[in-house]
């Protein structure tokens, strides 16, 4: 590969965070010739930044460079600290007090970490260049922090999403689909935000676990439920919402690093 579609990757491990109450690694991953001020670079965040390695992100973003199916991107991958109390719904923890400091992880990304992004890299201003993702429940996290800051955020994409979180237990007989998956419940009372567009990736063996017995399983259920959500809000399918079913897809990174070139191409493709 020639040199010319190199990214080069920086570590900052310096980063302490007063909201989370700990220091944070994150990987920037900067296109060859970056240079400050040379230009200004569309944005890709992305939750579990520690897995960065596992899924091939740079390889893959070195190969659709050289083939120019996207355009340079700086990427900002953040290392995960807390996964299960962090990561979730800002306004709600679930049933089992899971996603506690998920406000704070927002403020931290919204108020500490953007802001030194901008002010340390040439990053795009523009709403269309900034994207969040992320896979299970950073993918649910990836989605609660862009439909909360649709002024910053254009694009979503969630790999394996865990829009399964829910506010009771689906063993209560109070227990419905309706009303108790948060992600579902957010969506249906919030309003339509212009400009967003929304990219989701299930695959058919996610998992077993099959709730309402209709033989398709959950992970795919709430997935395009939260499509039917978004759609009834105004969103169009193909247009502003891309849906990717992988028949051999598993909860894994394998299947997440297969399914991160689509994502790329969706979000960044010339």
């Amino acid at each position: 590969m020639s040199l010319l579609h190199h990214y080069h990757l920086e570590k900052l491990t310096d980063i302490h965070s007063k909201l989370l109450g700990r220091d944070t690694v994150v990987d920037i991953f900067l296109p060859f010739q970056y240079e400050k001020g040379h230009k200004h670079y569309p944005l890709l965040m992305l939750n579990d930044g520690q897995d960065s390695e596992t899924i091939q992100l740079k390889q893959t973003l070195e190969k659709l460079t050289l083939t120019k199916e996207i355009e340079d991107i700086i990427v900002v991958a953040v290392h995960a600290g807390d996964r299960m109390q962090e990561y979730g719904v800002a306004n709600k923890a679930d049933y089992k007090k899971r996603g506690a400091r998920a406000k704070n992880y927002t403020k931290f990304i919204i108020t500490e970490l953007i802001p030194y992004l901008h002010y340390r890299y040439s990053i795009s201003q523009k709403q269309q260049d900034h994207a969040y993702a992320g896979f299970s429940l950073g993918g649910l996290s990836a989605l609660d922090i862009a439909w909360h800051h649709s002024e910053y955020f254009g694009k979503v994409g969630a790999f394996s999403g865990s829009f399964w979180w829910r506010q009771r237990d689906t063993k209560s007989r109070f227990y419905s689909e309706y009303r108790d998956r948060i992600m579902h419940q957010q969506i249906r009372r919030g309003k339509f935000k212009e400009g967003m567009k929304f990219w989701f990736q299930a695959g058919l063996k996610d998992e077993h676990s099959d709730r309402d017995k209709n033989g398709v399983i959950d992970s795919i259920d709430d997935t395009l439920d939260l499509i039917v959500e978004l759609t009834k809000k105004g969103y169009r399918p193909f247009h502003d919402i891309q849906y990717l079913e992988m028949k051999n897809g598993e909860h894994n990174l394998k299947t997440w690093a297969e399914a991160m070139p689509y994502f790329l191409r969706w979000a960044f493709g010339k």
